[in-house]
């Protein structure tokens, strides 16, 4: 694939692209007013209103019932991603399938959920979870507390970097800068995972929580210390990689732990 910014994926071709998938999947699709929908507004738009341009199109042209419409649009999202990269340069289309089910739905909980574990096994689910987590806390975190053992990477990983009170791109949680204690049994069933793509948004996560709630933080990690492995000993270290730039004496003091074991 030629490089190319990513909004200008979001164009004509991605909307045939799209109708043509649904269309040779049995559904019934209005390819030409969908493309001239498509066609009508995209251009004058930037990424995040591209996806969300895209969004509401298919909503348009879908059926009245989000149920249906998801079965539709799962029904399309071919092989997972085996990979550890490639979300936005070959599954960028998965984007406004995304954010149909962050934008319509909030009311179907659990069709939502799998919809969404499906989703971040070929892009990513990072930014759809978050309305749920703001409306349905409990419910979601335990979702995600699942979601942490699961056997693929991907659906580990977006159970810590869904949660990241300061994502970027992304707004921010709140309720875990006032209190992040609900993230750290996900994080803790996270901390030797062997991919690391899911170390780093693990470390991410906890960087985020450093930012509000230091103490909360060194809490957690002087319990995860003692018996480190190489994968949380590297969590741990790009975890606190802004405090040991500003070189925190307790952050130093670990890291030079580490390395003396």
């Amino acid at each position: 694939m030629a490089y190319k910014q990513l909004k200008l994926w979001f164009d004509s071709d991605l909307a045939e692209l799209l109708a043509e998938k649904l269309i040779s999947n049995g559904n019934s699709f209005n390819k030409n007013s969908f493309v001239n929908m498509i066609v009508d507004k995209v251009d004058d738009l930037e990424l995040k209103d591209r996806v969300e341009h895209f969004s509401d199109s298919l909503r348009a042209h879908l059926s009245d019932e989000f149920t249906t419409n998801i079965s539709c649009l799962m029904a399309i999202l071919g092989p997972e991603n085996e990979k550890e990269t490639g979300m936005f340069k070959e599954f960028y289309w998965v984007m406004p399938i995304a954010k149909y089910v962050e934008k319509y739905g909030l009311e179907h909980f659990e069709v939502s959920m799998d919809a969404i574990k499906e989703i971040t096994m070929r892009n990513t689910g990072e930014y759809t979870i978050r309305p749920f987590l703001e409306k349905f806390p409990k419910r979601t975190i335990d979702t995600l507390l699942g979601w942490s053992h699961h056997p693929n990477k991907h659906v580990r990983r977006l159970s810590s970097e869904g949660v990241r009170p300061r994502l970027p791109w992304a707004s921010k949680l709140d309720m875990f800068i006032e209190d992040p204690r609900p993230l750290f049994p996900i994080l803790d069933n996270l901390k030797d995972d062997t991919s690391k793509y899911v170390q780093k948004s693990v470390a991410n996560c906890l960087n985020d929580i450093i930012k509000d709630n230091p103490e909360m933080a060194k809490a957690w990690i002087e319990l995860w210390a003692p018996k480190a492995g190489k994968e949380r000993k590297w969590i741990i270290k790009h975890a606190l990689r802004n405090l040991i730039k500003v070189e925190d004496k307790w952050a130093l003091s670990l890291i030079a732990k580490f390395s003396n074991s």
